[in-house]
This record gives C-alpha cells, structure tokens and sequence, in this order.
C-alpha cells in the first residue's frame, strides 16, 4: 500500500460523500418549502432512521474490513465468501428492521414526539412508514459498497451512490417542487430511487465482476463461519451505533422539547455541519481499507503511519473548509428559508462547531476508524457509548435545558465529547494491543 494506491482509493470516496452530503442539503431545502412543520417531521425522523439504517451499516463495515484483510493476505477464494456472506447478512438484518419498526411506528413516534404539534406528528408517520420501506434497498446497496472499497475499487461504490443519490434528488424535485407533495413526495423519491440503486449493485456484482465470481444463489446463504468472522466486527460496531445514535435521539427528543423553532434550528444547522466535514469523512472511510489491508499484509508499522498522515490531514481539512464555507453562512442558510428568529442561533451554533472541530473531529472519528480495520472493534465501540451518554447526553441536558442554553448548550456538549472520546483513542493508538486481534 503506497500514497498513490491510497489516493486513487480517497478520490473516488471524497466525490461520493461530496454529493451525498450535497444532495441531502439539497432535499433539505426542498422540503423546507412545505414549511417548519415538515422540516422538524423530516429531521426527527431521520435521527431514527440513522439509528436503524447504521446498525446494518456497522455489518457492512464488519464485511469491509474483513474482505480489506483477506485482500491484503491475497486469499481470494475467502474474498469472495467473505463478500457473499456480508450481503445476505446484511439484507436479511435490513429487512428485518424495516418490518419491526413499520409495525412499532406509532408507540416509537410518540416516544419520539410525545410534545410535537399535530402536524408534525402526521409528517412524521408518513415519512417513517416510506423509510423503513426503503431499508432492504439501501442495506443492498451499503452491503455491496462496502465490499468494493474493501478490494480497493472504490469507482464502483461512487458510481452506485450517483445513481442512488442523483435520482432522489431529481424525484424529489418532481414529487415536492413540481408536484407539490410534500413528505409523501419524499418518500416515494427515497424508495424508488434505493432499490433502483440495489437493483444496479446486485447486477454488477453478479453479471459484471470478473473477480469475485458471486452467483445469486450465494447471496441467499449465510456461511456461518464467515458471518461469525464479519460479526466480530459489525456487532460491537452495530450495539455501539445504536447507543450512539439512541442517545442523538434522546438529545433530540428534549430539543423537541424546546419547540419547533429549536428542532428547525438543529436540523438546518446539522445539514450545513456536514458540508464541513466531507473531506474528513472520506478519509475516515478510506482508512478502513487502507489498515485493513494493511494488517491483513501484517505491515503493523504502515497502519501506524497511515493513521497518522490522516489524523493531520483531516485536521487540515477542517480548518480549509471552515476558510471556505464560515463566509458563506448567509448564503447556505437562505437555502433552507429559515424563520429569521433562529438565524442567529444558526450562526453561534454552526461558529462554535467550526472551531471546536479542527482539533477534536478527527481524532474522535477517523482514528476509531483505523482502529476498528485492525479488528479493535470493542474498545472504540465500548468508548464511543460511554462518552456518548456520560458527556454529551447529560452535558447537552445540564446545559441546554438547566441552564437554560437551549441549543447552543447542546451543540457545545457534543464537541465537549469529541474530545474526551478522542483522547481515549488516541491512548488506545500509542499502545500495542489495537492491532492484536487476529481476523484472517
């Protein structure tokens, strides 16, 4: 593995998340033209929809770093059942949870929304019935992107996300702008446009590969040697998901609390947030197959020098991008036509953030990621939950709601917590035992 590999892997990746990252600011502002109500229905959702769509993600992962590592050993028959087993796990666990929470939707909404106007309420049935449709679609999709970038052909994975990502933008601007639909538009655009995706993955990897030699029959078996090697990682991944992302939701249901003003404000303002960090992202995403073939070669001294050129160059990612995007704030927030009354709070938030996250983004996210590639998957999982509800849940609470901060105080909590969780896996990286766990 040398910087040019690294880079030809990082370009294709960085592209991909540049227009996801896009077009959900893009969805988000379309859907702002319905009004408040329908923008506080579609981000409180999504903060459960991230919760169960990244328990079968962190699977996914687990594939990807198990097929990163057998590809560093150059053992392509296990390659191969490595990447078969990883898709029909994950479809099988994406399935399943679309079916659980479309039957559980209504008590799920009311612990979500218990204090939310009855507007919002309706949206937000609407909106999570459709996404939970989309989730078999989407897990495909994931499942096989995930192993195209573990054998380093990150192309294919960027050419799957343009296809998903570039159709639901267009749809949704026919089901919202032209048509008028609203939420219902919405979710309409997101199914079509996941399984039109899914469709197009499973195609490639059968038809189109000429290496992997997948057929349709072993995607509907699960080797369970294999799966217990992929779960390995995916289930401490998958628990640590879905406490983090279980305490984002707690967060959010006491900005719910707040009003539907201070829920507009966290999602515009979580939207924009992300345009700062794509590069770092990127990076994140490629280091898991840099460190994973890395490790599989058994090269322990490459990892440890790739972890570090990315801890600094997502340091200074963070600090181009804030150059870039600080004096654009007036611009960006006038896509999404915000009451004027939180557009102050917008630009304190979003300020605070851009400084906190040059020192503590990467360190809190991009080195967990070289660490969980070398099979350290307990540690990051175990440290991520217990600063995720020791220090961003009771801080956010303490700050925002008894001080009386408001959403301010709860932005401030998570960069307070970024940089604990840091810290700890930065101790974890100086040490030896990361790279101990032997997967391949």
């Amino acid at each position: 593995m040398d910087y040019r590999k690294v880079f030809a892997l990082f370009l294709p990746i960085l592209i991909d998340q540049a227009f996801i990252i896009g077009f959900n600011v893009m969805n988000t502002a379309m859907i702002s033209s319905a009004g408040v109500a329908a923008v506080s229905a579609v981000s409180t959702v999504d903060s459960l929809n991230i919760f169960l769509i990244n328990v079968f993600v962190a699977v996914a992962t687990g594939g990807t770093v198990v097929v990163a590592q057998y590809k560093g050993s150059r053992n392509d028959a296990m390659v191969s059942k490595a990447a078969s087993a990883s898709i029909a796990s994950v479809a099988m666990l994406a399935l399943g949870i679309g079916v659980i929470v479309m039957a559980l939707y209504d008590p799920l909404l009311h612990l979500l929304l218990g204090s939310a106007s009855p507007d919002v309420m309706a949206h937000s049935k609407v909106y999570l019935i459709g996404s939970c449709a989309s989730f078999l679609g989407i897990g495909v999709v994931q499942a096989v992107s995930g192993i195209m970038r573990g054998i380093g052909r990150s192309r294919v994975s960027l050419a799957l996300s343009l296809i998903m990502n570039v159709l639901y933008v267009l749809l949704n601007f026919v089901f919202i702008a032209l048509l008028d639909m609203g939420v219902l538009g919405m979710t309409i655009a997101v199914n079509i446009a996941r399984y039109a995706a899914a469709i197009c993955a499973l195609w490639y990897i059968i038809r189109m590969d000429a290496t992997l030699h997948l057929r349709l029959t072993a995607l509907l078996r699960v080797p369970w040697s294999m799966l217990k090697k992929i779960m390995t990682i995916g289930m401490p991944f998958a628990a640590e998901q879905m406490f983090f992302n279980g305490g984002k939701m707690l967060t959010q249901v006491f900005i719910v609390s707040l009003g539907t003003h201070a829920i507009a404000t966290n999602a515009i303002g979580g939207t924009i947030a992300m345009l700062y960090q794509i590069p770092a992202v990127a990076l994140s995403i490629t280091l898991v197959t840099v460190v994973g073939q890395c490790i599989g070669a058994r090269n322990v001294e490459d990892a440890r020098k790739f972890i570090r050129s990315f801890l600094w160059l997502g340091c200074w990612s963070f600090v181009i991008m804030t150059a870039i995007l600080l004096p654009l704030f007036h611009p960006l927030v006038a896509l999404f036509q915000p009451p004027a009354e939180i557009v102050d709070d917008l630009f304190w938030v979003l300020l605070i953030n851009a400084i906190a996250q040059i020192p503590l983004w990467a360190i809190s996210f991009i080195l967990p990621a070289g660490l969980r590639a070398a099979g350290d998957s307990r540690f990051t999982s175990i440290t991520s939950m217990l600063t995720m509800w020791l220090f961003r849940i009771v801080l956010g609470y303490v700050l925002g709601i008894t001080l009386g901060m408001g959403i301010i105080g709860v932005w401030i909590a998570m960069n307070c917590e970024w940089g604990v969780r840091g810290a700890l896996f930065y101790w974890r990286y100086r040490g030896s035992k990361w790279y101990a766990h032997k997967l391949v």
